[in-house]
């Protein structure tokens, strides 16, 4: 099995998605609205470990200035994907708990700690970080 199956696969598991293509769907918009996000190491990192196909998907999108917050990113991939917010919020976190088997935990507790808060839930992990 490629890497990319192996990683589309995981997706649709997670996501409970009938078809490849709706995990794929799923993968590629999420992997698009997430290479807007990030920067620096953590970004090359993230890249450095996802298959071909979905490295090409994430590289190609021109970091922001700035991160968006959590809400804006799930609306984001809900415009995408021409779906609701509930339905892009299970997307998203179908596909980045997949991301967070692929990089392990050193690499998701960096990318969290570069993403506004609100990120970690949608990585499926409790949010602890305290208020200010």
């Amino acid at each position: 099995m490629t890497r990319q199956r192996h990683l589309l696969k995981q997706v649709r598991t997670a996501g409970r998605y009938i078809t490849d293509q709706e995990a794929e769907r799923a993968l590629d918009a999420v992997l698009t609205a997430l290479g807007s996000q990030l920067t620096g190491d953590e970004r090359c990192e993230l890249a450095a470990v996802l298959p071909d196909r979905s490295r090409a998907t994430f590289t190609a999108q021109v970091p922001l200035p700035e991160p968006a917050t959590a809400p804006a990113f799930v609306e984001a991939v809900a415009c995408t994907l021409n779906t609701s917010l509930t339905n892009a919020r299970w997307d998203v976190s179908s596909v980045l708990a997949a991301l967070t088997t692929l990089a392990g935990d050193q690499l998701t507790d960096r990318l969290l700690a570069h993403l506004p808060r609100g990120y970690a839930l949608l990585f499926g992990r409790a949010d602890l970080t305290a208020a200010a």
